[in-house]
């Protein structure tokens, strides 16, 4: 089997890549910017006739898209998460129509919903900023397309190289700078009460290596997340556990405005165990500790 992987340099696409590898008879083929991909591509930028010629000639089985933005102007999250899955799939159609597309979707799609209830892959999509939004249309053109496609709409992806922009990943390097400081050290976030369905990127991958070689055609969305929502100040606390800091936590910063506005996730992930066979194995604690022992202690001077 020949697997394309876009964004097999984030977060999830390098533990997605670790799995394809290790399924049996698998050919992984990377794509991006850099000049040692198989395929070099801007998704952002890329145009469907030419593109669809070059994955022709890599002919893939499947290919899994994990590139995408979770931060930056309108026209960057939409040139990425709106027009590239777009241009993909026209793409796929033009020079790979048998290969099945397994696109990476977001729980910010979903947007605002009622505290205590569970977002089935039905529920209403109402995202409540221009990243939610964007991610909506790019998995809508997945979801719309002819293909064989689905779309895995990942809640809250926790794990070893959480990236810095995450509020996991940015808290594990402030417990690192501030643990010299011990019971002085104080380490300021916002605020932490809002709920969300954590999930370890490695649990994900396990979901990816699934959908790519089910052997019927999927349903076009599914839920990734642990089902069970959790206040975002268990993050903070497992981290603070793994990290044996005993300084304080200050919940008086800046906090995410797209926190603030959803309050509550939580994911239905029946779904995902009915056609994958996929549940989540690893408790969030122990995610925890694995993603602090990635991080790097500083040098000592």
């Amino acid at each position: 089997m020949r697997i394309l992987l876009l964004g097999a340099d984030g977060f999830l696409g390098r533990h997605a890549a670790d799995v394809l590898r290790s399924l049996p008879g698998a050919t992984v083929l990377t794509a991006g910017r850099r000049p040692d991909h198989d395929l070099r591509l801007d998704l952002a930028a890329a145009e469907a006739g030419p593109l669809g010629e070059e994955l022709a000639a890599l002919a893939p089985d499947a290919v899994v898209n994990f590139a995408g933005a979770v931060a930056g102007s309108a026209v960057k999250l939409a040139e990425v998460n709106a027009r590239g899955p777009a241009v993909l799939c026209e793409a796929l159609e033009q020079g790979a129509r048998g290969a099945r597309l397994v696109h990476i979707g977001s729980a910010g799609e979903y947007g605002v919903c009622a505290p205590g209830s569970s977002l089935a892959e039905d529920a209403d999509a109402r995202p409540v900023g221009v990243y939610g939004a964007t991610k909506l249309a790019g998995s809508l053109a997945v979801a719309g397309s002819p293909l064989d496609a689905v779309v895995l709409r990942v809640f809250n992806p926790v794990g070893p190289g959480a990236p810095a922009g995450s509020l996991p990943g940015r808290l594990a390097a402030e417990l690192r700078r501030a643990l010299p400081d011990g019971t002085e050290g104080v380490v300021k976030v916002g605020d932490l009460s809002a709920h969300r369905d954590f999930v370890d990127a490695r649990d994900i991958a396990r979901a990816v290596g699934l959908a790519v070689t089910a052997e019927r055609p999927l349903p076009r969305v599914l839920n990734l997340a642990s089902g069970r929502a959790q206040p975002v100040r268990a993050i903070a606390d497992g981290l603070v556990a793994a990290a044996g800091f005993t300084g304080r936590i200050d919940e008086s910063g800046a906090g995410s405005e797209r926190s603030a506005a959803v309050s509550w996730q939580q994911a239905d992930v029946s779904a995902a165990a009915r056609e994958l066979g996929w549940h989540p194995e690893t408790a969030l604690a122990d995610t925890l500790r694995d993603l602090w022992l990635s991080t790097e202690a500083p040098v000592a001077a």
